[in-house]
């Protein structure tokens, strides 16, 4: 099995409602509208996110985490949209801060540490 890339997914009760929190938080609209009820964002270094509606237990059960270059730049930007970034944690090899959508999805803005660590 050659595996070529990564589509992470969260469900949301009405997309209507949560894809502008999405494009506040992404600073742009979503790259690809496949369907009515699901929107999706490309990043630069790879991975897709898809925030897709269902009518189900599925929704706000969600947990991504989202690669970022530095945490505290991602605190600061997030702060200047209006969006609390919560607490910072992190250890020896990676810092996060965590947040979440307005379905209650988790969202984890990481920063590698080490080289080995997953980016």
């Amino acid at each position: 099995m050659t595996i070529k890339n990564a589509l992470a997914s969260v469900a949301v009760a009405d997309l209507a409602k949560t894809l502008p929190w999405y494009e506040k938080l992404f600073g742009r609209p979503a790259d690809s509208r496949p369907m009515d009820a699901v929107a999706e964002w490309k990043f630069p270094g790879g991975g897709w996110l898809q925030v897709y509606q269902v009518d189900d237990d599925r929704v706000g059960r969600g947990s991504v985490t989202l690669s970022v270059a530095s945490v505290e730049q991602q605190v600061a930007d997030l702060r200047a949209l209006g969006i609390d970034p919560g607490k910072q944690m992190g250890g020896d090899k990676v810092k996060v801060v965590m947040l979440k959508d307005p379905d209650g999805n988790s969202l984890a803005f990481a920063e590698a540490l080490e080289d080995g660590m997953a980016q």
